[in-house]
């Protein structure tokens, strides 16, 4: 009978450790190496009988080695520094001297022929200037363009709380006069690198983009961004820089294609087309008309039904601009983020009447991830790195997170994790709900996010109270990005009940981190993640999907999703593994957008 070495872990069957060290063996018939993914046993006393632990092992779906040898989970955690809650450094600050996982050859990415020079216009940019889903989009669409060969640039205000460390070769460009409320502002504007993307910052100099964070300054957010808006056009301007495309994003550049249409064209800017994407609906960029007037246009003008006015306010005192709504209109091409979401801002919203007017000019482009920013394989973040074909990393993963947030870490455990801005938008009541029900149901659920509204924190500070000194709930009311990583590599299922949901990039991270997850049908949910009990396209299977916005529909998702875990081990394995394998990457979508380019550059 032969004898070979095995990694297993106890949680799978319920027995406790606190050092996770010595390695064990097993008899088996035919000679293998066999490597668990979610198995340590601390010594060979813990096993049960050999005969069960063997038929135990292939429930789990173990891995056999494979040519590339991929490490055992012993290996991975006999030097893991295991976190505290006491600690005096909190435990997603540390550096990680990462196990190597093998990372994932990227694919061969052809240049293509027809090249572009195009420049982004964004509040946002992951990671140096990020709040939401549009500071990642900038820059994973922005590096899947740059490996086709093309060249871009992002242009982004250079905000005080930008850590310049966080740019490489950062240095002063040029320094210009862009209009304001009747006078000329001395702008600097920096070049850098940031994750290998070229930026250009723009820097003013009186009060805007002063403060400790990207949105919330003392200045008045509306004015600055409509500086921002012309600034970008005068450098362009001053410098001679003629894009193939100027690409704006939200409403916080709305006000560039009214510029460039209504001015700059008129100068010696008359190259660039101009492409929008709007990220949200619900962020209009409500604006007076005399507030448009400090930008150098006449507001006047632009108070019509068929070009800037908001519809809300006709008939009002006083009638409103929406800066995204003159975008619409002035833009050359319209983009939403996922076809859902498009079809169902055709059909419902206060600006669905001027998109239906511009329907031919209006597409929805799913958004990806970029997988260079969220890979598992090789992200810094992790105490332990896995891919698709080697994921014992992920059970140390969960195992490190649980004992630095001081949650048990015994027993095979549903780990639910929540990533999300705290607005009415997320789904804020099924939030809530999902907290009580995976606690009464024998999960975990860690919750991590803030919100705007002190209202709403409020709310979730109390239940935090409430909740954090417990041993199944942890409601972290912050942003970090550090440990944005270490919870989706954590977590066995990630929640996504939003009401409505014009893309959302958690469930595609998730997936990309072996976290399966659970959603509400929305938006771009509704193109990326298929439910499991679907059995008219069971190839596409890789989720948990709920239609209703009430606390029963939700509950009947978790509790499908529990079951699955704790009753099917193999299937959950396989399920992992395929998510972990989909390709959500910026690399396949971008594609739409360069033909989106090409169609409205002009040659």
């Amino acid at each position: 009978m032969e004898v070979v070495s095995i990694a297993v872990s106890s949680s799978v069957f319920g027995i406790s450790q606190t050092k996770l060290s010595d390695c064990f063996y097993v008899p088996i018939r035919k000679k293998k190496t066999i490597i668990g993914r979610n198995f340590v046993f601390s010594s060979a006393n813990d096993l049960p009988n050999c005969s069960s632990l063997y038929h135990k092992i292939q429930a789990a779906h173990l891995d056999e080695v494979a040519a590339d040898k991929p490490k055992s989970l012993f290996t991975l955690v006999k030097d893991v520094d295991w976190p505290s809650p006491s600690d005096e450094i909190p435990f997603w600050k540390r550096k990680f001297h990462n196990h190597d996982a093998s990372p994932e050859v990227p694919f061969h990415i052809e240049k293509d022929s027809d090249l572009l020079h195009v420049i982004h216009v964004t509040a946002e940019m992951a990671p140096i200037a990020k709040v939401g889903g549009l500071g990642d989009v900038v820059t994973g669409l922005a590096r899947a363009c740059l490996l086709r060969g093309h060249k871009i640039d992002i242009m982004l205000p250079f905000y005080e709380c930008i850590q310049k460390d966080s740019i490489q070769e950062l240095s002063l460009m040029s320094t210009y006069n862009s209009y304001f409320d009747g006078n000329w502002i001395q702008t600097n504007a920096y070049s850098g690198l940031v994750s290998d993307i070229p930026v250009i910052l723009i820097e003013p100099m009186n009060q805007f983009f002063k403060g400790e964070d990207v949105y919330g300054g003392s200045y008045n957010e509306l004015e600055a961004y409509l500086f921002f808006s012309r600034a970008c056009l005068e450098w362009m301007q001053v410098t001679g820089t003629q894009p193939d495309i100027i690409h704006v994003h939200e409403w916080q550049t709305g006000a560039l294609p009214l510029l460039y249409w209504d001015m700059y064209c008129y100068l010696s800017l008359q190259k660039p087309r101009i492409v929008l994407t709007i990220h949200n609906m619900e962020h209009y960029g409500e604006c007076r008309q005399e507030q448009l007037n400090k930008c150098g246009l006449d507001g006047s003008l632009y108070a019509t039904i068929d070009k800037a006015i908001d519809d809300r306010t006709i008939g009002h005192n006083p009638e409103r601009l929406s800066l995204l709504k003159g975008a619409i209109v002035y833009s050359n091409s319209v983009v939403t983020v996922s076809p859902t979401y498009l079809k169902e801002t055709l059909c419902s919203g206060w600006l669905a009447s001027a998109l239906l007017k511009h329907r031919d000019r209006y597409q929805g482009i799913l958004n990806g991830i970029d997988t260079v920013m969220w890979n598992p394989s090789s992200v810094a973040f992790l105490p332990a790195n896995y891919h698709a074909h080697n994921s014992a990393g992920k059970e140390v993963c969960k195992q490190y997170l649980q004992r630095g947030l001081g949650l048990p870490f015994e027993g095979r455990v549903p780990l639910v994790v929540c990533i999300s801005r705290l607005v009415v938008q997320k789904g804020l009541h099924l939030i809530k709900h999902a907290i009580s029900h995976v606690e009464k149901h024998g999960g975990q659920i860690i919750v991590l996010g803030k919100a705007p509204d002190g209202r709403i924190q409020g709310e979730f500070e109390a239940l935090a109270n409430l909740h954090n000194k417990g041993s199944t709930i942890r409601i972290l009311l912050m942003y970090s990005e550090e440990l944005s990583h270490m919870l989706y590599a954590a977590a066995d299922m990630v929640l996504v009940p939003s009401i409505y949901e014009p893309c959302g990039l958690a469930q595609m991270i998730g997936m990309r981190y072996g976290s399966i997850p659970i959603v509400r049908k929305t938006g771009g949910l509704a193109d990326t993640v298929f439910d499991m009990d679907d059995q008219s396209q069971p190839e596409r299977a890789n989720g948990f999907v709920f239609e209703g916005i009430d606390e029963g529909s939700l509950s009947q998702a978790l509790d499908r999703a529990f079951s699955y875990y704790k009753e099917k081990p193999i299937e959950w394995a396989k399920i992992v593994e395929k998510v972990m394998q989909l390709d959500n990457s910026w690399n396949k979508t971008a594609s739409n957008y360069i033909d989106l380019y090409n169609s409205i550059r002009v040659r």
